[in-house]
């Protein structure tokens, strides 16, 4: 009877760790199942590449001259960037006499560094009490202006800019970066160097 119980004993002994070995195993594997499931969630959840953050404040525009470089007749400022150039943001009206003085130095200018950075004029003066859209137009005909300019057609400009003084330029590199603000009138010579350097940039 001594002798059974022995060999049942050694029996139960050597079956034991082969069962804790087997336990083991599957232990391992659910944690190596674990370990690359881990690894395939965090991949999932990485968060998609952003575009790079720029300065570019969006509104609605509707062009009176320009409309190709404008992206379309009625179209926003945003899409001007589109041609991937610096931008010159020009804010006027038809019946602002700063705006019509440096008006002329801008088309000069623009006519200089054409291909290399882009100046757009936005027309507010029905939301500056500075004229209408026919006033504007006008403006345009008789100095000879003819880059890109429009109106917007609401004041939505006036507060994403803070335009506090017309005219009121902003010069956009070409990543949408404002690289510069003049509230008031910029004569020719100031007007060249700011572009100047944009175009360099």
């Amino acid at each position: 009877m001594v002798l059974g119980t022995a060999s049942s004993q050694v029996s139960q002994g050597e079956r034991a760790p082969t069962a804790s070995r087997a336990r083991a195993q599957r232990v391992g594997a659910r944690i190596s199942a674990l370990a690359v499931l881990s690894v395939l969630l965090a991949a999932c959840a990485s968060p998609a590449p952003r575009a790079p953050a720029t300065d570019v404040k969006d509104f609605s525009l509707v062009a009176y001259q320009g409309a190709r470089e404008l992206g379309g007749q009625e179209s926003t400022f945003a899409r001007v960037f589109e041609q991937g150039k610096p931008v010159v943001l020009n804010f006027w009206a038809g019946d602002c006499p700063p705006c019509r003085g440096e008006m002329p130095a801008f088309q000069k200018v623009a006519d200089e560094y054409q291909g290399k950075v882009l100046v757009v004029g936005v027309d507010v003066g029905v939301f500056t009490l500075l004229g209408t859209h026919d006033e504007a137009r006008h403006l345009l005909a008789e100095l000879h202006v003819h880059y890109p300019a429009a109106y917007a057609v609401d004041a939505t400009p006036l507060r994403l800019y803070e335009i506090r003084s017309m005219p009121t330029t902003v010069f956009f590199d070409a990543k949408g970066q404002v690289v510069d603000v003049v509230a008031g009138m910029l004569l020719e010579a100031q007007l060249r160097s700011k572009i100047q350097k944009l175009a360099a940039g």
